[in-house]
């Protein structure tokens, strides 16, 4: 997942700074004198032709000048912005035990589960890897919740995340975890982007997020209805309701509540592409971690859905024990708001698994003692800590997913789907 809380900020200036002095020198080129002619007898002066303008680059050049290294440039004020929200966040931790503000621990976690559906549900589930569909009032309440939530518009965040699902682990990954652990965490909102980065954002199908009119809406009044949802609203409530301070409310139940939803959000990128297991495919970063699933309500198990992205339950077990997401759905499902879920057949997930895992998966340990005619259960299933992907997709509406995936996907609640609004 991909929150910037400052915003995007690409080399523009840099690139046109170099353009303008490959060009001086390519003129420089160009019109060099050429070597003067040997003595000969004197004859009327040919006329000498015009220089030729300059030769476009070549493909060839223009590989050649994208090969230098990049260099990254520390954007400060976002540091400077950093500094301020985690200072305010910490006063925020100690008037908890200074002003015996323990009470607000409940606002705290009330605030931080709403704004962590909707990234979950809402922004990464739903409209990044379009694995299930909404109804209206569904929407709206998703989008109400990732404003609390405060990473960037939905419109912003989707582009950023499909990008690093089609292509993670390369410099068009907006946090590329091959540039470590503190980079993938928060480093990359810390500095320039990468050029990759906005010319393979450019590539991705955005359409049907555009078709949305919950996010339009979103987008065009964002500095609106976020500020009012991720500081105003958090710091109200406890206000009048619980005869709070105002001081407790802001520092704590705004400013702490948004830093601590913030380092949350980031694990995902950053311990789950080091710390775990890969019983899916061993061929790429992102692992299954159960801390991190715990965390945040069901996102944990990043090895799993860096293979399958637009399963709805982002797990393979649908157990609700460290996937809060996935009951939130269902329960979504039931009362005719959420429908055409997609998720991932035991088959599917066990080729795979003998194809490509690491070999922790029961399914794998079943083959390896040639329990062919033993088929793993959720039973057994559910006591493992469960350079690119062949195929990378970054969901269900991905033009690159293979039939085979979509034939073999199972979709629940479909029959809603005559009665969307």
């Amino acid at each position: 997942m991909a929150p910037n809380i400052i915003g995007s900020t690409f080399i523009l200036a840099e690139t046109a700074i170099a353009d303008a002095n490959n060009n001086k020198m390519s003129t420089t080129t160009a019109t060099t004198a050429a070597p003067a002619a040997p003595a000969a007898a004197p004859v009327k002066a040919a006329p000498m032709p015009a220089a030729k303008p300059a030769a476009p680059q070549t493909d060839a050049q223009k590989a050649a000048a994208a090969a230098k290294p990049f260099k990254a440039q520390i954007v400060w004020h976002n540091i400077v912005l950093f500094i301020i929200l985690h200072s305010t966040a910490l006063y925020g931790l100690y008037l908890i035990p200074a002003e015996s503000a323990y009470l607000e621990i409940l606002p705290i976690y009330l605030f931080s589960f709403l704004g962590g559906l909707g990234i979950t549900a809402g922004v990464h589930r739903l409209w990044s890897h379009k694995a299930y569909k909404a109804k209206l009032p569904l929407r709206i309440f998703l989008m109400l919740c990732q404003s609390l939530a405060f990473q960037n518009s939905i419109w912003e965040w989707t582009r950023d995340h499909r990008v690093h699902h089609k292509f993670t682990d390369t410099h068009a990954d907006p946090h590329n975890s091959r540039r470590g652990f503190f980079f993938a965490h928060m480093g990359w909102l810390l500095c320039k982007k990468h050029p990759d980065v906005r010319g393979k954002g450019k590539q991705i199908d955005m359409s049907d997020i555009e078709a949305d009119p919950v996010v339009m809406f979103q987008k065009k009044y964002y500095f609106v209805v976020m500020p009012i949802c991720c500081f105003v609203v958090p710091m109200l409530l406890p206000y009048y309701l619980m005869g709070t301070s105002l001081k407790v409310c802001f520092f704590s139940c705004s400013m702490l509540r948004y830093c601590l939803s913030l380092h949350g959000t980031w694990l995902v990128n950053s311990a789950a592409h080091f710390y775990g297991m890969k019983p899916y495919d061993v061929n790429i970063s992102s692992v299954n971690s159960k801390l991190v699933s715990n965390i945040t309500f069901g996102e944990g198990w990043h090895n799993y859905h860096h293979v399958f992205p637009w399963d709805y339950k982002a797990a393979e077990l649908g157990t609700y024990n460290g996937n809060w997401t996935t009951a939130f759905i269902d329960l979504m499902a039931k009362i005719g708001q959420a429908y055409d879920l997609k998720y991932v057949s035991k088959e599917m997930v066990y080729k795979r698994v003998l194809r490509t895992g690491d070999g922790s998966h029961i399914a794998a340990l079943l083959d390896a003692n040639n329990n062919n005619s033993a088929a793993p259960t959720n039973e057994l299933v559910m006591h493992l800590d469960h350079e690119q992907e062949e195929n990378a997709v970054w969901g269900w509406d991905d033009k690159d997913i293979s039939e085979e995936d979509r034939k073999s996907a199972t979709i629940a609640n479909s029959v809603l789907e005559s009665k969307q609004d």
